[in-house]
């Protein structure tokens, strides 16, 4: 038995490539899409109960933090879905060398920011 393998890993000290911490991110904003649904999924039936419930979610939507819970699941979904675009290109080959790699993930993270940016517009307008 090895005595210095260590026991308690500190996962502050490690530095991960940005590639890993897009990968990382990918699967986050997974779980974010995940729990988001059930959101939207509530906010849907609500609206087709009846004319009092649609009106009831057209006014909550119009609120502040309604309209920043929109924004964080749109932009979750918008970043997991040009990072899975990165992930299938990889699957078929395309990008997996180190440096192609590294230059697919500033794309990915450079396209996410543009489209996220748009979403912030489109909703807060």
């Amino acid at each position: 038995m090895n005595s210095k393998r260590p026991v308690n890993l500190d996962l502050g000290k490690f530095h991960f490539p940005l590639p890993a911490i897009t990968s990382i991110i990918h699967r986050i904003s997974g779980i974010i899409i995940f729990v988001g649904v059930a959101f939207m999924l509530y906010g849907l039936q609500l609206s087709l109960s009846g004319e009092e419930g649609f009106s009831q979610v057209s006014e909550l939507l119009n609120s502040f933090l309604a309209k920043l819970i929109t924004w964080g699941i749109l932009s979750a979904l918008l970043y997991h879905l040009v990072a899975g675009i990165k992930h299938l290109l990889m699957d078929m080959g395309i990008g997996e060398e180190l440096e192609s790699g590294r230059l697919a993930a500033k794309l990915t993270i450079a396209i996410s920011v543009i489209l996220i940016i748009a979403a912030g517009v489109w909703v807060w307008a």
